[in-house]
């Protein structure tokens, strides 16, 4: 095994009171982190004393050590699928993590503590069972074949950890202990989230794999609401790098995408309204802007923002004040293109996406992509990128994305000899099935994870056109990510930035500290919806209640009728108050 390729793929993990033992199948060497002094060391061959009575099990792996207010905790991944491989390296999916805390007990926190410490648990444990966490052992996922390819020699050199691509690495935050010693390089496994496909399929007698690789930025991350535009650095909410990859007969291909929140300091944030109204910061949006696609320009090259918000309303103001930004920029490798893909493509009109794909035709003949040929030798370099938004970066995005991608695909099948210039994807049943699933399969995860659900209008993407059963499935996940949005995601939020290391827990936290989770809420956050419930229940009784004064029945009705709209009226005129909102908040 090489340092520089490889991390250590299964491990036996041994608990005992004062120790975590770590024992690779692949060496022999453990891994021992002292659970009292709380330091890591390597000890080489097998004579190591572990105690008899220590529990073992299988591990797959080190996600790393975070820190709570018991003090520090090994997480470690139990349970993994296996997606496929890619280049001959195996490429997993998470299933399942264990925490492990360092402290045996809890009984040397006080009662506050303890219920703090309970509360950051639950946060971790709903970052780490989010859908979407992968891995490769060998191989560097966070990177895009181009970049890959463009690397220096001593690049191979360097371990998986260290040479990713930071903006992808998920678990950055746990592995910082980890890094800091470099004997422990074989044992420091980046994960990235976000959703990869790998799938094998034949295409008139030639069989190839297709794969799909979106990795989620670690920066700007977090829910729907609660995390919108650029952060005071540049970066973009829900940034998604999306990479579709070809692998036949060892030549490959790739294309690369991209989407990110509209480039502006706005916000929007939860009030109970369905849409709360989007609020454009006073600020100078160029700087912001600035800042963020120098970084972009950097990384792909040319960037076409495609915006497919509406172009009035709320969103109008947005795209207005895009617009502006991008001539205001005056950058020759920033070009803009709006299509208000609601009001073209409504009545479920959708086939009026020809007009968008036309006009990005041009753009991505010169874009091309990325291709080298079955001896290793580069073939061709994709220019530039597509940098596509909605007000969401998911539904509509993810449509657009889809077609952008499937043209490209379209022309790598020709020039590898698979398909000829006169036939269509359409055409090839088996493979159109899979291209079609594979990209609704990838908009359901990058919307869970930033929406709290599945996307919407994934049924465009999976047949080809809009049906009543999706439009069905479009009005549940729209109530259900009202729903989380507005009373779930605050929590969600803190999830991700305390996983991120956005926020690092004091172990004194609740002595001579006082946590942030220790917020009062105003008194109309408990006394409102008592009154509400109250109020409707009697106002239920008094209907049901059969009664021979019915004058006095219609008295009883109209009042706690009244009582429940009017608490309703006042609830919902200070939605703000009675939402779920982050305490672990980001600065912006």
């Amino acid at each position: 095994m090489s340092v520089a390729t490889m991390v250590y793929d299964t491990m036996r993990l041994f608990i005992s009171s004062d120790h975590f033992h770590l024992q690779p199948t692949e060496a022999t060497q453990t891994l021992i982190i002292d659970r009292v002094s709380r330091e890591l060391s390597i000890v080489e061959g097998s004579a190591v004393d572990i105690p008899a009575a220590a529990v073992s099990k299988n591990i797959f792996g080190i996600l790393g050590i975070v820190k709570l207010i018991s003090g520090p905790n090994l997480v470690v991944i139990t349970d993994r699928t296996l997606v496929g491989e890619i280049n001959g390296h195996l490429i997993w999916a998470i299933n399942k993590t264990e925490v492990f805390p360092y402290a045996k007990s809890v009984f040397h926190l006080n009662s506050r503590q303890q219920q703090d410490n309970r509360t950051y648990e639950l946060l971790l444990k709903t970052a780490l069972d989010t859908k979407g966490l992968y891995y490769s052992t060998s191989y560097d996922l966070t990177h895009t074949l181009q970049r890959l390819y463009n690397t220096s020699s001593d690049f191979s050199s360097i371990s998986l950890a260290e040479r990713a691509d930071q903006r992808f690495v998920w678990n950055h935050n746990l592995l910082r202990e980890l890094k800091q010693q470099s004997e422990l390089a074989l044992y420091t496994l980046p994960v990235v989230c976000g959703f990869i496909a790998i799938k094998p399929v034949s295409m008139r007698g030639h069989n190839f794999n297709y794969v799909l690789i979106s990795r989620r930025s670690v920066f700007w991350a977090g829910t729907r609401y609660n995390i919108r535009g650029l952060d005071s650095d540049g970066h973009a909410a829900n940034f998604v790098e999306t990479e579709q990859l070809i692998e036949y007969d060892y030549s490959k291909c790739s294309f690369v995408q991209t989407r990110g929140s509209i480039p502006l300091k706005w916000s929007q944030k939860v009030n109970l309204k369905y849409k709360p109204r989007p609020k454009i910061y006073d600020v100078d949006h160029q700087k912001y802007f600035a800042d963020h696609f120098n970084g972009q320009i950097y990384n792909y090259g040319g960037q076409v923002l495609v915006n497919l918000v509406n172009l009035t309303g709320t969103e109008g103001r947005l795209a207005y004040e895009m617009e502006q930004q991008v001539r205001k920029a005056a950058n020759r490798n920033i070009n803009y293109e709006a299509f208000d893909f609601h009001k073209e493509c409504g009545q479920n009109n959708w086939s009026r996406l020809s007009i968008l794909m036309a006009r990005l035709e041009n753009y991505q003949e010169g874009f091309g992509y990325f291709s080298i040929n079955r001896s290793g030798s580069e073939v061709s370099q994709q220019k530039g990128v597509f940098r596509v938004n909605c007000i969401d970066c998911l539904d509509r995005t993810n449509v657009v994305e889809g077609l952008l991608a499937k043209r490209s695909l379209k022309q790598q099948l020709v020039r590898l000899g698979i398909l000829l210039e006169s036939d269509t994807i359409e055409a090839q049943s088996a493979f159109d099935y899979v291209f079609r699933n594979v990209w609704a399969d990838n908009a359901d995860y990058i919307s869970m994870q930033y929406a709290g659900t599945g996307a919407l209008k994934t049924d465009f993407t999976r047949t080809g056109k809009r049906t009543t059963l999706g439009l069905l499935k479009d009005g549940w996940n729209s109530m259900v990510r009202y729903y989380r949005n507005n009373f779930s995601d605050g929590f969600r939020q803190d999830s991700i930035d305390l996983f991120l290391g956005n926020y690092l827990v004091d172990e004194q936290e609740g002595t001579v500290k006082t946590s942030p989770l220790n917020v009062d809420r105003d008194f109309k956050f408990y006394i409102l919806p008592v009154v509400f419930l109250v109020a409707i229940s009697m106002f239920t009784f008094t209907v049901l209640l059969p009664s021979e004064a019915w004058a006095e029945q219609i008295g009883s009705v109209l009042f706690w009728g009244g009582a429940a709209v009017s608490s309703l009226v006042t609830i919902y005129a200070y939605g703000s108050d009675f939402v779920d909102v982050p305490k672990l908040t980001q600065s912006t």
